[in-house]
């Protein structure tokens, strides 16, 4: 289920991006011959007013095949090489910024009719995580503990306190209620990943406010921004060797960051894809090879020099990026099984 969840996710997303590419080019005037979802074999096509939408086999990617871009057809006076550098930037640049605009209206729809998460500072269980211990001993969503190895607990921060200093290896004795009866459930605690602190799998309750249509717009435009300049620190972090190259996520990776995600709630969830989405159209931007960074690129130096550059080097540099982009995306995949191996 993890895998169909992060399949639709990533779908959506390519979706997304690719039909701000074809919405401007097909404004502008340029012909599409083909909507792509997905990369190499053909799966499924059908033909609507003269363009091919398809899905194909790899589901990592996808692309708006537009007159003007393949060996051949760069004399077409109406394709993409034929444009001015300010219409191959707009087309270019409407695929990452339909990201951004994605990420704001699934934060919208999250404040506007979900609401702003609130934790409570109850002992009282919102969320018993399945396959951790707290799960496998008993515990459910809306126990309430009561006592933590014969001393009263009062606040779900004084029940994380105890969980955490338990010695490595040994259990805590729980004292819950259950409605109108009390229970005793012993658990042995587990080593976060992450932070290496004792866990047992539960997160405390949540209450929602909902927002007006207004300030959820504004919430929604603010957290997109916040996510935004916290993802380029990362990458600057990277670049300027703060941060290492193994710490990308690929396909693998990101499958279980989203099951994670899902464990903890739909509001989770939808803010992950909204994180996804703005990460997508960063990565776009870069001038790299391939993306559409790149495309944007070339039209400034074609701004500048006055002409643009041959199609046929600007294709085959685009062509070496698109290599480099796959073998990234194997060695990635590779180190998050290993990571995953390990544990």
């Amino acid at each position: 289920m993890t895998i169909i969840t992060t399949l639709i996710i990533i779908a959506v997303l390519i979706l997304v991006h690719e039909w701000g590419h074809f919405i401007v080019a097909r404004r502008i005037g340029i012909p599409v011959y083909e909507f792509s979802l997905g990369f190499g074999y053909k799966l499924f096509s059908f033909n609507k007013d003269g363009v091919e939408y398809s899905l194909r086999l790899i589901p990592l990617g996808g692309f708006v095949r537009m007159a003007g871009e393949e060996p051949g057809d760069h004399s077409d006076p109406n394709g993409f090489s034929s444009r001015t550098p300010g219409e191959k930037m707009s087309v270019a640049f409407a695929g990452p910024f339909m990201n951004f605009i994605l990420a704001v209206l699934i934060f919208v729809y999250i404040y506007t009719f979900i609401g702003i998460p609130h934790a409570s500072d109850e002992p009282v269980l919102g969320k018993v995580i399945a396959g951790k211990p707290a799960y496998e001993a008993g515990l459910r969503a809306d126990d309430r503990i009561v006592e933590v190895n014969g001393e009263k607990i009062n606040t779900w921060e004084e029940f994380t306190r105890k969980i955490a200093a338990t010695p490595e290896g040994d259990y805590v004795e729980l004292l819950v209620q259950r409605g109108e009866k009390f229970i005793t459930v012993k658990v042995k605690p587990i080593r976060n990943e992450s932070s290496g602190v004792p866990i047992i799998g539960v997160m405390n309750k949540i209450t929602y406010t909902k927002q007006n249509i207004i300030d959820s717009i504004a919430i929604g435009l603010k957290q997109t921004y916040q996510l935004t300049v916290l993802l380029l620190s990362g990458l600057w972090l990277m670049i300027t060797g703060g941060a290492s190259a193994a710490d990308l996520a690929g396909p693998v990776g990101i499958t279980k960051l989203v099951g994670e995600a899902a464990q903890v709630g739909t509001v989770f969830l939808l803010s992950f894809t909204a994180f996804l989405s703005i990460n997508l159209g960063i990565l776009n931007l870069l001038p790299i090879p391939a993306l559409d960074g790149s495309r944007i690129v070339f039209a400034l130096v074609e701004l500048v020099r006055g002409k643009p550059i041959e199609p046929d080097k600007e294709g085959f540099i685009h062509w070496l990026g698109f290599i480099f982009l796959m073998l990234l995306i194997i060695i990635v995949t590779y180190n998050d099984i290993v990571k995953l191996i390990k544990g």
